[in-house]
């Protein structure tokens, strides 16, 4: 159902907090807005083809149906296609993505508020287990509110061991459902002085620990004061073979740095997930650019997770940027979807409710791209390697080239 109830506006008519006019993504108010002649043409624009073709909607079990009526969150599903070869079987994979709200106000104890996620996610782990999902991704931070923006350092307390309470808590679903699960934590290295790091951990399908990877990009931007936390990752650009493929994850503020997609790409990754938490005012009209072009330059899958809603913390704070005192980030807009390297994107999830995306992804369009478009033949790495090198050093002159008239007296 696309228009929700909720508050109402200054026209009479109500809306549902965080989405678009009343509805719950961009892609739902073009199609209840125009023609389908029309729509048709905007949605070959807005989300391409793959393969030539418009994306195919995934029919799902009853029961993860049944459980995103009981538990109210967004489902939806696409499927992603290459061309048949003949020298190679196709190599599907089965895909999801969990955005979501927190479960209880900020003011309640830790515990509790931990506790109250950990619920409200096993309905949607649920639904993708029992569609057969293969590989599942998390928000950044998934187990706490986005409490970076206050500078406060009681919000250190939801810090964890890679072992730790989430992790085993997910490693026992991933063995249920044979399912690869990336679990985006805060956590607390305490073979290194207890510091604090922004890390994803990697679960096999085995509920075996595979490997973590820190954030290796901090912003230093209004509101995002992480840097109080925890700086910049040190794990470098590792890709994770899996039972169901190479995976990478691109944390939060690193999709703004085309370098860090691309050191991925060079490892060897089929899929590049960016758990993110990001919010309306700074970020939205990056948001579907970004993991797109990535997608596009990389010839790989991007999944592209944003958590929901309004977090209101207990202290009012200010970011140094002129804005009065305010006590909370602002919305955090969801709309998490898939990128393909063709261009070819998913419908978002809506903007302002907890939701599951699942997509069937055939990974041999990655070598498909890449031979139709020669971008890693073409690349030219060792031009872009000198000039690093050289740029990196203290001595380094851009290489800029004066008019001779440009500085000439008259």
């Amino acid at each position: 159902m696309e228009k929700r109830e909720g508050e109402e506006t200054e026209n009479g008519t109500t809306q549902e907090k965080g989405s678009i006019c009343g509805f719950d993504s961009l892609y739902h108010l073009f199609q209840t807005s125009l023609s389908p002649r029309l729509f048709q043409e905007v949605n070959r624009i807005l989300l391409g083809l793959n393969c030539g073709k418009k994306l195919e909607s995934i029919a799902l079990p009853l029961p993860a149906k049944a459980l995103s009526a009981n538990h109210d969150f967004d489902l939806q599903a696409f499927s992603f296609s290459a061309d048949k070869e003949s020298l190679r079987e196709p190599r599907i994979v089965r895909v999801g993505l969990i955005q979501n709200s927190v479960a209880l106000p900020t003011t309640e104890p830790f515990l509790n508020q931990r506790e109250a996620i950990f619920q409200k996610l096993i309905p949607m782990i649920d639904a993708a287990g029992s569609s057969g999902v293969n590989i599942i991704c998390l928000q950044e931070a998934w187990t706490m509110p986005f409490a970076f923006c206050t500078r406060e350092k009681r919000w250190c307390e939801f810090a964890e061991e890679i072992d730790g309470e989430s992790t085993k808590f997910l490693q026992q679903l991933a063995q249920k459902y044979n399912m690869v699960i990336i679990s985006p934590i805060l956590e607390r290295d305490v073979n290194h002085g207890e510091t604090l790091w922004n890390t994803a951990v990697i679960i096999g399908n085995h509920g075996n620990i595979i490997g973590k990877h820190r954030k290796n990009h901090i912003p230093r931007v209004g509101d995002f004061n992480e840097s109080t936390y925890y700086m910049e990752g040190n794990t470098g650009h590792p890709v994770f073979e899996t039972a169901y493929g190479k995976i990478a994850v691109n944390i939060c503020y690193g999709r703004h740095h085309p370098l860090n997609w691309l050191a991925f790409g060079l490892n060897g990754a089929d899929i590049v997930f960016n758990p993110s938490a990001t919010v309306g005012e700074l970020s939205e009209p990056m948001w579907p650019i970004e993991a797109r072009n990535a997608a596009i330059a990389n010839s790989y899958f991007v999944g592209s997770i944003n958590r929901v809603g309004t977090e209101v913390f207990p202290n009012p704070f200010t970011s140094g940027d002129g804005k009065p005192q305010h006590a909370d980030f602002g919305h955090f807009y969801g709309s998490s979807h898939f990128s393909a390297p063709d261009a070819s994107c998913t419908p978002s999830l809506a903007r302002h409710k907890d939701g599951l995306l699942i997509s069937d992804m055939d990974l041999n369009l990655c070598r498909q791209l890449k031979d139709k478009w020669g971008f890693r033949m073409t690349a030219r790495y060792d031009v872009y390697a000198d000039l690093l090198a050289r740029y990196v050093k203290q001595d380094f002159e851009p290489q800029v080239i004066s008019d001779p008239l440009l500085h000439k007296s008259a």
